[in-house]
């Protein structure tokens, strides 16, 4: 039959009590490591679009004798398009609050409309493209074509994994409810959506409003 181990009477009080006791099931708080790590992955991105708009910035100007941003950009639907992005950061907030009141359905609605405004966002991006290279400016044509796909597809090519992610997202709460694991997930994506609002700014002022400056 087994004993247990003595303990040391200097660690023991007058009452003959343990002067501590030993954790031997450590906390870890996931929530806060989640949140840290992802603010990691945001700062890495910061970068990658840093670097992008600085090649932007020094390829820009190069047209290789071809069309310039005001023979291409069509403003008025850049503008509609940047509209699409700004309510569904708009719609996923008051998808945050109804999480916050513990309201499931209401999440659900709320992320299925920010999902169709990144759908009408990307949906206009790719008419824009598409009518592009349909009248010749390919990323080949010359280096402010190559630059101004690159930043502006690699921001589309978030938004992609921004509305796959909402979708995810959609059926674990349908079929978990808001569990804290679900809730931190939400919180990331919304870091995340709020994030890809701030870089499109960029680029709405940097590359199309300052283009037809020139």
């Amino acid at each position: 039959m087994a004993t247990a181990s003595p303990i040391d009477p200097a660690f023991l009080d007058q009452d003959g009590n343990p002067l501590f006791h030993l954790d031997h099931e450590p906390h870890h708080p996931e929530g806060s490591s989640t949140a840290l790590g992802f603010w990691i992955y945001l700062m890495s991105d910061c970068l990658i679009f840093a670097c992008l708009f600085a090649t932007y910035g020094v390829l820009g100007g190069n047209y290789a004798a071809g069309p310039g941003p005001r023979d291409l950009f069509d403003l008025p639907l850049v503008a509609l398009n940047t509209a699409m992005l700004l309510f569904s950061s708009i719609t996923y907030g008051f998808a945050m609050l109804a999480m916050e009141k513990n309201r499931a359905g209401a999440t659900q609605g709320w992320l299925a409309i920010t999902g169709l405004f990144g759908l009408a966002f990307l949906s206009i991006e790719l008419y824009e493209f598409s009518h592009l290279i349909h009248e010749g400016a390919t990323p080949m044509r010359s280096g402010f074509l190559s630059a101004f796909f690159t930043l502006v597809g690699t921001h589309g090519l978030h938004v992609t994994f921004g509305c796959i992610w909402l979708v995810t997202l959609m059926v674990q709460i349908a079929r978990k409810g808001l569990i804290p694991a679900n809730q931190r997930r939400l919180m990331c994506l919304s870091m995340f959506w709020h994030f890809l609002d701030v870089v499109w700014i960029g680029v709405f002022t940097f590359v199309y409003l300052m283009g037809m400056l020139r």
